[in-house]
């Protein structure tokens, strides 16, 4: 069952006179359980999606449900955790990690209760009562996703959470969160430029033409879960890796080619090249 599914979303702004159209028909969907990973050229439109998908930007056409409902700006659907952790320095990690439990309403006392047995297995137990300039980039980051999910909202979003962090912590956070997400089964859409993490990570990848973005292809990842970094190495994996590269690799596609019904593509299968255009269906 689609959780949450995309359909022609078309988003444009206005830079002095003329429209600049960003998003141009954008399909897109996830199972329950599914962790879908968005990937494309900077600039053409992820984070764009995402803020539109929590209401933070109006569409302009198309249309988004959440289990078969029409859910466009509905931000209590969604749980999104931007590219920055954004925690505030004047609260300790706890009350950072409760703070959307109490915008919504939920007394400290409760959110607190409600986050301390999660502590341990976001490796955060001992660092409850720190501030967050004592922290790493890695433990930051993960407090900034229990944060997210702990608001228990049907679908995550994820905004490159690892993107700013160095190359050996972003690899241990990669297989970190791997193993979290084995464990609690979130429906996960996650926007990177690392074509490696997505295919580490999810179920399926979806590749976005340059601005105005369109889905250029989508690829399932068949790969048996869970999934140890040696995997990387796998000729599975690599083959993944050059169908994702070389779609990347192409020139912009005019959003026209965007407009058929979505239910008219297939995916890139393993054995079949990058070149046709793909949709999920």
């Amino acid at each position: 069952m689609r959780v949450i599914e995309v359909r022609g979303l078309r988003k444009s702004f206005r830079v002095g006179a003329e429209p600049l159209p960003v998003l141009a028909g954008v399909d897109l969907a996830a199972g329950r359980g599914e962790f879908v990973s968005l990937i494309g050229p900077s600039g053409c439109g992820k984070s764009t999606l995402f803020n539109v998908l929590v209401g933070l930007e109006p569409l302009d056409a198309g249309e988004v449900r959440l289990n078969g409902e029409a859910a466009p700006g509905k931000r209590e659907l969604f749980a999104y955790m931007p590219q920055q952790d954004l925690l505030f320095p004047w609260r300790r990690v706890i009350d950072n990690i409760t703070l959307g439990l109490e915008v919504q309403g939920m007394s400290r006392r409760r959110a607190r209760e409600r986050v301390r047995p999660l502590l341990p297995t976001f490796g955060l137990e001992g660092f409850e009562h720190a501030y967050p300039f004592e922290l790493s980039g890695g433990m930051r980051q993960r407090a900034a996703l229990l944060r997210t999910v702990v608001q228990e909202r049907p679908v995550l979003l994820l905004d490159e959470p690892f993107g700013a962090l160095d190359s050996l912590t972003r690899t241990t956070m990669q297989r970190w969160l791997e193993q979290l997400w084995e464990r609690f089964r979130w429906t996960a859409l996650l926007i990177t430029h690392d074509v490696r993490e997505a295919i580490f990570l999810s179920d399926r990848v979806y590749v976005l033409s340059p601005r105005p973005a369109h889905v250029r292809a989508w690829l399932e990842v068949p790969i048996p879960r869970p999934r140890a970094l040696a995997v990387m190495a796998t000729p599975p994996f690599l083959e993944i890796e050059r169908q994702v590269r070389a779609l990347l690799d192409q020139g912009a596609v005019g959003p026209r080619e965007n407009d058929r019904d979505a239910d008219e593509w297939e995916p890139v299968s393993a054995g079949d090249g990058p070149g046709e255009d793909a949709r999920h269906g």
